[in-house]
């Protein structure tokens, strides 16, 4: 026994020498590599220890996360907002006690207007659905829900992520829209109802040359499932930039399904090239509608109030048939996989301004009734999503509110394809912790619970249901403090005469 525990002994001694001799070995090695390095002063004076600074920095916003900032001061959504979310998904209720932390105070602030004899059990009616494209294409689409997911395309989000989403927007009765990477199996793999979006590389209906492929676009529309096409001419996080998805992120199969090398960055054109003005945009509506006989609509930022006017003046000239079956609005403050902070930053209106303006465009027009709205852009909850219906709005689409469903922390690390929770990467590590059967359950309960609540606050301003919904009944805090109808601030145009 002694012999054996000097042996441990010598042995433990000898462990913890070369130990500490590597570990010397390894600060003179950063020591001289730090101080000879001429890309960062702070390493170049203090040698190791400004390693700290770096190390610091980029744990900062996670210390600031869980630490440092209150429930309602975190960007882009606060953590009072994503538990919100998480309570629907997970089926817990949106109840809360003691008192609300939501400042009515703040310039901003969403006040409904409630009726003080609000709406009894047995009067209240299910939000009827809507039909997009009626008499206008050969298969109209019956729209379910209020409440939809929103562009998210394969690749920049993990086929595990997509079948959850496809899964549970099935479960819920919403469509699910593909962003502009393409139609891939996993959208299908649930059958829920899916809008095709034609982005402006044209992914999964693109020729060799780049061009769109009647061919392919016949050959989608013949799903059964595939309800419309969305022709997708911006986004507001990046208004005027195509689509960016990292070359580490085009996998053999992303490849395949877009069309595109395999490993080398998917960069789309700012534009379609053969759309150019109003009329060239309303011709490539027709020529989808008629190849596929599905409704047709298109996604855009707001910059202003010209593309509305151009777009509304060439449908009249032309004709209500030629007019898009939807428009789906995206704010300046929406999100993406990955986008220049510049273009996310300070380009496009928000969704607060543009949502109305777009709505009062169509009025003024004489076509609100022909093309159908869709609101998007950081309308996650229930009472973002009845103010985007009190403007004017049909539906909603979201992206981050879903992705939110799937278990995503924000850990802003969409475009690294390092994302903790499985849902913006291909490494299949990190996928397996999204377990599909799971996740598909938290996306249904998240829309079917936002569905629910836009309808409880409906029946508290006195509406049966939420289309019921109009610019009176939300009031909006302005700087003085006092609040104001929102059919004050954009009050109702009156149609055009002529």
């Amino acid at each position: 026994m002694e012999v054996s525990g000097g042996l441990f002994t010598i042995l433990s001694v000898g462990l913890g020498t070369l130990l500490a001799l590597l570990l010397g070995l390894l600060l003179i090695y950063w020591y001289v590599r730090d101080i000879t390095q001429k890309q960062h002063t702070i390493l170049r004076n203090f040698p190791i220890i400004g390693r700290l600074r770096y190390f610091f920095e980029q744990l900062g916003e996670y210390f600031r996360q869980y630490f440092f900032l209150g429930d309602r001061d975190e960007m882009p959504f606060d953590r009072s907002t994503r538990s919100w979310v998480y309570r629907l998904a997970k089926n817990e209720g949106g109840t809360i006690g003691f008192g609300s932390t939501y400042r009515l105070q703040e310039p901003g602030a969403l006040i409904f207007v409630n009726a003080p004899f609000p709406v009894l059990e047995e009067d209240r009616l299910p939000t009827p659905p809507l039909l997009i494209g009626a008499g206008h294409c050969d298969k109209p689409f019956e729209a379910r829900s209020i409440i939809n997911v929103s562009g998210m395309s394969f690749g920049a989000i993990s086929a595990p992520a997509v079948r959850a989403l496809s899964h549970g927007a099935a479960t819920a009765g919403c469509w699910m829209d593909t962003g502009e990477g393409g139609l891939s199996p996993h959208h299908l793999d649930g059958g829920c109802d899916v809008i095709m979006q034609i982005g402006t590389a044209k992914y999964g209906v693109r020729e060799a040359d780049g061009k769109l492929s009647l061919d392919k676009l016949r050959e989608l529309a013949a799903h059964d499932t595939v309800r419309a096409f969305e022709i997708k001419l911006a986004q507001g996080a990046k208004p005027g930039k195509g689509g960016v998805l990292p070359g580490g992120k085009v996998t053999e199969e992303i490849a395949r399904i877009r069309g595109i090398p395999v490993h080398v960055d998917s960069i789309s054109p700012n534009r379609h090239p053969e759309i150019a003005n109003a009329d060239q945009l309303l011709d490539f509506v027709l020529r989808v509608r008629d190849i596929t006989g599905k409704p047709v609509g298109i996604k855009t930022a707001i910059g202003g109030w010209q593309f509305m006017n151009e777009l509304c003046d060439a449908t009249l000239r032309r004709g209500l048939h030629d007019a898009p079956d939807f428009i789906v609005i995206d704010g300046g403050e929406g999100g993406s996989g990955a986008a220049p902070q510049a273009l996310a930053d300070h380009v496009a209106l928000s969704i607060n301004e543009a949502l109305p303006r777009v709505v009062d465009s169509l009025l003024a027009a004489g076509m609100r009734d022909r093309v159908k709205v869709v609101a998007s852009g950081k309308l996650v909850t229930s009472a973002r999503a009845a103010w985007a219906l009190a403007c004017g709005a049909d539906f909603v689409n979201s992206a981050r509110g879903f992705m939110f469903a799937l278990g995503c922390i924000q850990a802003l690390r969409c475009h690294t394809n390092t994302c903790p929770t499985g849902v913006t990467t291909h490494n299949e590590r990190l996928q397996r912790g999204l377990v599909v059967e799971d996740k598909a359950t938290r996306v249904a309960n998240y829309a079917t619970n936002m569905n629910r609540e836009i309808d409880m606050i409906a029946h508290s301003c006195g509406l049966r249901h939420a289309r019921e919904f109009r610019r009176e009944h939300v009031r909006i805090v302005q700087p003085s403090g006092r609040s104001e109808a929102l059919s004050t601030i954009y009050p109702y145009p009156r149609p055009t005469e002529g």
